[in-house]
């Protein structure tokens, strides 16, 4: 079980939202290059990147803070990156700066075939995010739902090529409500391509939990708000992970 920490960016600086409410930021840190480096020395084996600005504006804002992060920790762990991924160029100049993984999510829903064309012409290099909301995918910073259902989105997106699907309960990000369990195995369930679970990860007991489903398909989770609070021990949980996969 990969325990992935997320360093969300908004103007430059290391945040946490609630319920992906840009007006509900908890700043962090205003250095996310030494976050990220905090996270490497306490044994990341990859890290998870969002701008937050990108998201809302359909496009790169915090590219100078994913760079610096790039050159704290690239040539040691992967890196994947998400929000404002709208084209193919986008995506280029991300792997080209060193991103192992984009992760589409608007654009994968709005424009289906601008999804097709990055699984075609980026193969091993993109991931699908996919936020929900009682099941029901939704787009733009999680400020419109649509009527997609989440599993069936992941399968036409498994067709396409993708490399695995983030899957996040809108509802419980940033809230410490705890991974929503079930709904994520049923999606791991639905595919073949790994899930990585995401929102509401509250201390060891979900990732005690998520480890008795990794024989689905749930290969990690993002641990945000906790591992920023201290809820969650990152060294600790990672360890405890492996030893809990170790015995299965």
């Amino acid at each position: 079980m990969l325990l992935i920490p997320a360093i969300d960016l908004k103007d430059g600086h290391c945040v946490r939202l609630e319920k992906g409410d840009m007006a509900k930021a908890t700043t962090f840190s205003d250095d996310p290059a030494a976050m990220a480096r905090r996270w490497l020395d306490a044994g990341a084996r990859r890290l998870h990147l969002v701008d937050l600005n990108g998201a809302f504006a359909g496009k790169p804002v915090n590219e100078g803070a994913v760079k610096a992060i790039l050159r704290e920790v690239a040539d040691r762990i992967p890196v994947q990156l998400g929000g404002g991924i709208r084209d193919l160029d986008t995506i280029e100049r991300y792997l080209d700066d060193g991103i192992s993984y984009v992760v589409v999510g608007t654009a994968a829903v709005k424009n289906p075939g601008f999804m097709k064309d990055a699984c075609s012409a980026f193969g091993g290099h993109v991931i699908v995010g996919l936020d929900a909301k009682d099941g029901k995918v939704a787009t733009d910073g999680w400020s419109k739902l649509t009527g997609h259902e989440v599993a069936d989105l992941a399968k036409k997106f498994e067709d396409y090529g993708v490399e695995g699907v983030i899957y996040t309960d809108i509802g419980r990000d940033g809230m410490l409500t705890g991974i929503n369990i079930e709904a994520t195995a049923r999606l791991a369930q639905a595919v073949t391509i790994p899930v990585i679970a995401s929102g509401g990860l509250s201390g060891m007991a979900d990732i005690e939990k998520l480890c008795a489903i990794e024989g689905e398909g749930v290969e990690g989770v993002i641990c945000g708000r906790a591992i920023y609070n201290g809820a969650l021990d990152f060294a600790l949980a990672q360890a405890r992970a492996d030893e809990l996969t170790a015995a299965d």
